[in-house]
């Protein structure tokens, strides 16, 4: 509660004389249980945003809500008259609230805009909404224009202009190329906020046919896009006058020279340049230069610094934005652009105006009756703004007259108000830069001191620290506050006490004595209301034994004692530091309640340990220093683990502690390190020993929190480095009595599996956290953000419940507490979740493609409303299939439908993969946990041409001396209209090396086709691909060869027919048959061959025996030699027929046959046949030529 009021002077003595005898106003407290049942005037609590643009594809929503008691009703005005919404079919409000919900479809949009305002009326007064003016978004398209082509020199500078469609709201300008890629930008290349185009000097790849300036329409999504500009940079040093003359029908830039220049400004022009900005808006500076080489921009304000931390750089820093600005961003703003040749400066003079903003507005007022209140309504603004009040919606100048009432400028002072003089407030503040409106009601109570601070509170403070007892109280009048310790001494303002305007007790320095119950209590003149708190001052927390100073051996162990006192119903919490940080993360640091235990000393150990005791009101420290020394050699120890202990005993026993003692065992010449203490619970768990906890080797003792309804056993283990200890004997057995739970059950979770249903589950308690018999569990639920009590259920021996009934996915908060037979457990934590998802009802609408190449295209949507998708949206998916192609009339039924899933609240995605030239349709789903929604509308789109596939098969169908026919199918995919086939050969010579290529461009309608004037017996690649108007496809290749040449020439047949070639034949035939005589004598007398020696003295294992057979001799044989050519066509029976004779210089030793890699390299060698195969077919049926006769002999 406020009760200072501080005003400005200058009202006058009236306003003086009033202000003496006003009451300070109650302040509405927040507790809604307060609220209830307390009379309220209207308050606006949403409403629409003063300018509101809709989308005409979409309806037309004014938000309107309202709270007050009773509930307001609602009217509206529109263009300042009754708008009579009855009158009108398509438009509806909203139950239970003034929102209003414009259906335009079928309908003008722009007969509903306009300035609106709502109207919340009930008995105690009238609240106003804002002016809201509506109007439709509009994207106009572009005025057709032509552009004529730039030519300009190169150095110059350039601007090109986009002026796109004055939009409302105005749109987005980019420019980009035929290809939709974003042209790029850098300091020489810029675009001004306007969205031009700026050069500061153009180059030679400045030059292109596509700078194309885009206009994107924020609201309705909508893309727009001006006729390409086509720029020519040219060397006016190689321009002739002929050229010259071409292109004076066309936009020349020549005003300057090609060579360097000085920075100027293209933008702003002039010295200087004016720019005005709002308060608390975006202010853009925006500066371009021309030259050559191109400008740096630099920014400074003149008699100030830029304010570093509302300031920054864009545009390559021809950009100046400065946010929230403020009186002090007024002033003149230096751009200079530099370069090596010199700089320019431009001064923009910079007015910050500013709208009505407020100093303070005004706020609800509760008086009681009789009482006198103000209304302040302070507000700024350049220039200052014109304040007007109204009373329930009505100027105050035409309200009923109120004599109570009185109006000083920004203040309305109301005195002595009467029940039933309630109202609603309001203030208008304007200027020519809009106008600022608040609501604030009076409302006259009369209402019973209420005491809101929770009853029975308990304060707890440390001795000598401030105490401070809160009674925050509600009535109408205020309440008196009067304190009373231990209900009879009446506590008077002074030492040690202060009362504080909001009743709050202060005692500055309590002590032990001050402790006690304290009672508050309100009074006003319509009853009285007393609360009682207490105050518990406790003693301090104070080390008693102080960690020393130690001086340990390296190896040894060092003990640091922390011993402290506190007030037995504080529990301390030990941490120890070293050197004022965390004790390294180590096993040898042992913590103990009162003490720390460093073992295995090491060099880096040594230094500063702080010992800090915190309680949850104070706390106390101390520290010593550790000092490492060298060891002494000592003998040689065995060390065992330790003996068991002894002697188990359970004293000081509560219900939920007990003192357990023990006496340790033999250690074994190594120190106890820890002792364990385990319990078995006999009623849940007989037979199952678990740990409880651990405490320090050198402590006998354990104070054990113990839980309810358990059989306790305990036993203790003792552990040195070497190991644990057996187990002791177990104590005797200590029964907790049943209580209430303390705790709930843990995971709980909250999911829908079904459209109308919502299922909680949780993890149950184990026998041991049931605390007592009758274990159950209370699940409650209500829907979030909904004012409805919670529904409850209990369940026993259940892990989940199924809330019915529930609407389709909306968020519940839901908690599940435990209860047995002596109580509930404590409050459970809220959580949230949702009920089931049902699948979307709404299609996505305005579904758009932008094809972007042959192959991929661009779907855009617009997204569902979010209502609408009933579950957790995730994704859209693109289902297009192809129809046909473009060439084809009748849709192909064998085409499959493809889908795309695009993840996430999207409204665009890519169909990588088309084929081209051809139709295809899409439609578009949205997608959640659930399923799938209906289907959009379907689009169909098409695809351009593009290159085609490969030929179907190339096949050598006729081989010649000197020709090959060829013969192709059409490819699978034309993708476009077939322009027909390119056809490219090349000759492999012998050793592999490829000929040049040559083309043949054939028709479309062509499948064959004969190459003449080839060579003959040589061996082609070729390759066949097929064009469209985008280009040639992949190609096809094969091989083939030329038939081999057999006919003898005229000159051979002319030596042969010689007598001295005669005679010479005639000698060498003698001579072979004296040698072969003389073989054969030879061969009788058991002689060999040196060739037959040599056979028999190696053994080849691949020399073959005569086959019986068919009667031939096995040989050396190269089962390589009489393979075909790769790709190349051989009859069926292996030979490749000849018109005249089957003779050839490969029968004789001088041929063979060849092979190449795929990619047509020779990789073998020629190489003699020693003897024919009979099988092969390669005999000669004629007699063979004199000539080749002799070839076999040389």
């Amino acid at each position: 509660m406020d009760r200072n009021r501080k005003w400005e002077p200058g009202f006058g003595a009236v306003l003086l004389i009033l202000m003496s005898h006003v009451t300070s106003a109650l302040e509405v407290p927040l507790d809604p249980k307060v609220l209830e049942g307390l009379p309220q005037p209207p308050t606006i609590t949403l409403q629409s945003p003063k300018d509101y643009i809709f989308d005409p594809r979409e309806n037309i929503v004014i938000h309107c809500e309202a709270k007050g008691k009773p509930q307001p009703s609602f009217l509206w005005t529109r263009n300042g008259t009754h708008f009579d919404m009855e009158k009108d079919s398509k438009v509806l409000m909203k139950p239970g609230s003034g929102t209003l919900v414009i259906d335009i479809s079928g309908e003008k949009a722009e007969a509903y805009e306009g300035t609106y305002q709502c109207a919340a009326h009930n008995e105690h007064g009238t609240a106003l909404s804002n002016n809201i003016v509506i109007r439709q978004s509009r994207s106009p398209l572009w005025s057709k224009e032509r552009n004529e082509a730039i030519v300009v020199q190169m150095g110059v500078s350039l601007v090109l202009q986009c002026r796109p469609p004055a939009g409302l709201p105005p749109p987005v300008i980019f420019w980009m190329d035929n290809n939709f890629q974003k042209l790029p930008l850098d300091k020489r290349v810029s675009q001004a906020l306007n969205g031009d185009l700026y050069f500061s000097n153009v180059l030679p790849e400045d030059t292109r046919s596509d700078y194309i300036c885009y206009a994107r329409f924020p609201h309705t999504q909508t893309i727009q896009q001006k006729q390409p500009i086509s720029v020519n940079v040219l060397n006016m040093e190689t321009m002739n006058e002929t050229l010259a003359a071409f292109y004076n029908v066309t936009d020349f830039y020549s005003d300057s020279p090609e060579g360097e220049r000085r920075p100027g400004f293209m933008l702003p022009l002039g010295p200087s340049s004016t720019k005005m900005v709002l308060r608390g808006e975006t202010l853009e500076l925006e500066c371009i230069a021309e030259g050559l080489p191109t400008p740096d921009i630099s920014w400074q304000k003149e008699g100030g610094e830029l304010p570093s931390s509302r300031m920054s750089y864009h545009n390559f820093k021809k950009t100046l934005k400065i946010s929230d600005v403020n009186e002090a961003d007024g002033g003149n703003y230096r751009c200079t652009a530099t370069n090596k040749l010199g700089s320019a400066d431009h001064i923009i003079k910079v007015t910050v105006k500013a709208a009505p903003f407020w100093i303070s507005a005004p706020r609800n007022l509760i008086l009681a009756p009789n009482e006198t209140g103000i209304l302040t309504c302070r507000v700024n603004g350049e220039p200052k703004p014109n304040v007007h009040w109204f009373v329930n919606g009505v100027p105050m100048d035409n309200a009923p007259e109120d004599r109570s009432r009185k109006v000083e400028d920004d203040t309305v002072i109301l005195s002595s108000v009467q029940t039933g003089s309630s109202a609603v407030y309001q203030c208008n503040a304007s200027n020519e830069f809009g106008y600022l409106m608040a609501n604030a009601f009076v409302s006259v109570l009369a209402e019973p001191p209420r005491v809101l601070t929770p009853s029975n509170q308990v304060y707890k403070v440390i001795t000598n620290n401030p105490a401070l007892l809160h009674c925050a109280s509600f009535g109408s009048p205020i309440p008196t506050i009067t304190w009373f310790k231990d209900s009879q001494i009446s506590i008077k303002n002074g030492d040690p006490y202060v009362i504080h305007e909001n009743g709050t007790l202060e005692i500055n320095v309590a002590q032990p004595l001050n402790s006690g119950k304290y009672t508050c209590i309100a009074t006003n003149n319509l009853g009285i209301k007393e609360n009682h708190v207490s105050l518990e001052v406790k003693e301090p927390t104070r080390i008693l034994k102080q960690p020393e100073y130690k001086v340990v051996q390296r190896g040894m162990s060092a003990v640091f004692e922390c011993k402290v006192k506190h007030d037995p119903s504080l529990i301390p919490t030990v941490i120890w530091l070293k050197d004022k940080g965390e004790l390294p993360d180590d096993e040898r640091f042992e913590v103990d309640t009162d003490s720390l235990t460093i073992k295995d000393i090491r060099d880096d150990d040594e230094g500063t340990y702080t010992c800090i005791m915190n309680t949850t009101l104070d706390q106390d420290s101390a520290s010593a220093m550790l000092t490492v020394v060298e060891a002494t050699p000592t003998p040689a120890i065995v060390y065992e683990k330790p003996d068991p202990p002894t002697d188990l005993e359970l004293t000081d026993q509560t219900e939920r502690s007990v003192q357990l003692t023990w006496t340790p065992g033999d250690e074994h010449n190594s120190l106890t390190q820890n002792f364990l203490v385990q319990y078995e619970d006999l009623l849940h768990q007989p037979g199952v020993w678990i740990n409880l906890t651990e405490v320090a080797g050198t402590s006998t003792t354990a104070q054990l929190q113990l839980s309810p309804y358990v059989y306790y056993s305990f036993r203790v283990l003792a552990r040195n480095e070497v190991g644990y200890s057996g187990p002791s004997e177990p104590s005797s057995q200590y029964r907790t009595n049943p209580a209430a739970p303390d705790e709930n059950p843990s995971d709980v979770q909250g999911v829908g599996t079904e459209p109308n249903n919502l299922v909680i589950s949780w993890t149950p308690l184990t026998g041991f956290q049931s605390n007592g018999p009758g274990l159950e569990y209370k699940v409650l639920w209500k829907q979030k953000d909904v004012d409805e009590e919670w529904s409850s259920k209990s369940v026993a021996n259940l892990s989940r419940f199924v809330v019915s009934g529930t609407p389709t996915y909306v968020p519940y908060e839901f908690k599940v507490q435990a209860f047995n037979d002596y109580g509930s457990g404590p409050d459970a934590e809220v959580v949230v979740g949702y009920s089931g998802e049902d699948v979307p009802l709404s299609a996505p609408d305005s579904v758009q493609v932008m094809v972007q190449n042959s192959t991929l295209a661009e779907v855009h949507w617009e997204p569902v409303s979010s209502p609408s998708v009933q579950g957790k949206l995730q994704g859209y998916k693109v289902y297009y299939r192809r129809l046909r192609g473009l060439h084809e009339t009748q849709e192909q039924a064998d085409q499959q439908e493809q889908v795309l899933t695009f993840s996430g609240n999207r409204s665009e995605g890519r169909l990588p993969g088309l084929q081209p030239y051809s139709v295809y349709n899409l439609f578009v789903k949205v997608l959640n946990n659930k399923g799938e929604g209906p289907s959009s509308l379907n689009t169909t789109f098409e695809t351009p041409e593009g290159v085609p596939g490969p030929p179907s098969f190339l096949n050598v169908v006729n081989f010649g001396l000197d020709s090959l026919t060829l013969e192709w199918g059409p490819p699978m995919n034309n993708n476009g209209r077939l322009a027909g086939y390119t056809l490219i050969y090349q000759a492999v010579n012998n050793t592999g090396e490829l000929g040049p290529g040559k083309v043949m461009t054939l028709q479309a309608n062509k499948t064959t086709v004969t190459l003449d004037s080839l060579d003959s017996s040589m061996l082609y690649k070729l390759y066949l691909s097929a064009r469209t108007i985008k280009g040639s496809g992949p190609n096809v290749s094969e091989e083939a060869s030329t038939v081999m040449e057999t006919t003898v020439p005229n000159r051979q047949v002319d030596i042969a027919t010689q007598g001295w070639f005669i005679g010479l034949m005639c000698a060498i035939a003698l001579l072979i048959l004296v040698l072969l005589i003389v073989c054969f004598i030879k061969r009788n007398k058991g002689g060999k061959y040196p060739v037959k020696e040599k056979e028999d003295a190696h053994q080849d294992p691949e020399i073959q025996p005569m086959k019986e057979d068919d009667g031939t001799f096995g040989e050396y044989s190269d089962t390589e030699d009489h393979k075909p050519l790769k790709g190349s066509r051989t009859p069926s029976n292996g030979t490749v027929r000849r018109d005249e004779s089957d003779d050839s210089l490969v029968d004789y030793g001088e041929g063979g046959d060849g092979q190449f890699n795929e990619d047509g390299s020779f990789i073998g060698q020629y190489s003699g046949k020693k003897e024919k195969d009979t099988h092969e077919g390669n005999e000669s049926s004629e007699a063979p030529s004199p000539v080749n006769a002799m070839n076999s002999f040389v």
